[in-house]
């Protein structure tokens, strides 16, 4: 069984949400990702996201793109995303790791192959952006097997069939994405937001979390009156790229301040 579901039970007796932060494997070097995920859990993450850099990100908008670019040119791939997941569970074994990313490169490697890497080193979640949910149940089913969950995205042009269909198989949490496009840009409708959630909710007992397009502790804070999870992903990296050589201090500084207003709820 993934850390995943214990960590939000342990959140929900206490009453608060959950706070999940991304970060792209490999930027602004690989031996900064390790420290700079250190540091989100100590300025109160709950949950990590690892981006797979990937050359064609279709979900991910300029800010991360960009980071998977500087990534790649570090010729960071799946083998080495691997390692670094184990360097941080050589420090800790608590918090539930999520790696996020395409297709393509779990084919390259094979998905036997892939949960069995995932398993050894300590990973709990996958998100796999363009994998239908249609033609990925075997692969739900062996990564749950394997303790390793499988959350989906659910979108606002989201169907009743499709949420139904993705609750099904889904584990871990659902990550609803909260505009229509890609990360980073636009601003979030908290009543449609809220609408969508409950037609999710009604559905499934898995947590919901929201991201694409949570910017600051605010926004985080109302996100949480609604959802499980506020996920925050190109602000992030917007704070990595603006000063890569105080790169976790910047992303610590950032977190703490959200973690303090979803908090305060």
């Amino acid at each position: 069984m993934s850390r995943i579901p214990n960590t939000f039970e342990i959140l929900r007796r206490s009453g608060r949400k959950a706070l999940i932060p991304f970060v792209t494997a490999g930027d602004p070097d690989p031996a900064a990702t390790v420290p700079i995920m250190h540091a989100m859990v100590a300025s109160g993450a709950d949950i990590v996201e690892l981006g797979v850099p990937f050359s064609d990100p279709m979900a991910d908008g300029p800010v991360i793109q960009r980071s998977g670019e500087r990534a790649l040119k570090h010729h960071v791939g799946l083998d080495r995303v691997f390692a670094m997941v184990r360097e941080f569970r050589d420090k800790d074994a608590l918090t539930p790791l999520v790696l996020m990313g395409y297709a393509n490169p779990i084919e390259a490697m094979g998905q036997t192959e892939f949960i069995r890497a995932a398993r050894e080193a300590g990973v709990d979640g996958v998100i796999v952006v363009d994998y239908p949910p249609e033609e990925c149940q075997d692969f739900a089913r062996n990564l749950r097997e394997s303790g390793v969950d499988l959350v989906f995205l659910l979108a606002p042009t989201s169907t009743p069939e499709r949420i139904a269909m993705i609750t099904r198989i889904a584990s871990g949490y659902i990550y609803y994405v909260s505009l229509r496009g890609v990360t980073g840009v636009a601003n979030i409708d908290l009543a449609d937001v809220g609408a969508k959630i409950a037609q999710i909710r009604a559905r499934t007992a898995l947590p919901v979390g929201v991201g694409f397009g949570i910017r600051d502790a605010a926004t985080a804070r109302a996100i949480c009156d609604i959802a499980d999870a506020a996920i925050i992903g190109s602000r992030i990296i917007q704070e990595i790229e603006t000063a890569p050589d105080s790169a976790s201090e910047r992303v610590a500084a950032f977190l703490s301040g959200v973690r303090l207003a979803m908090d305060a709820r």
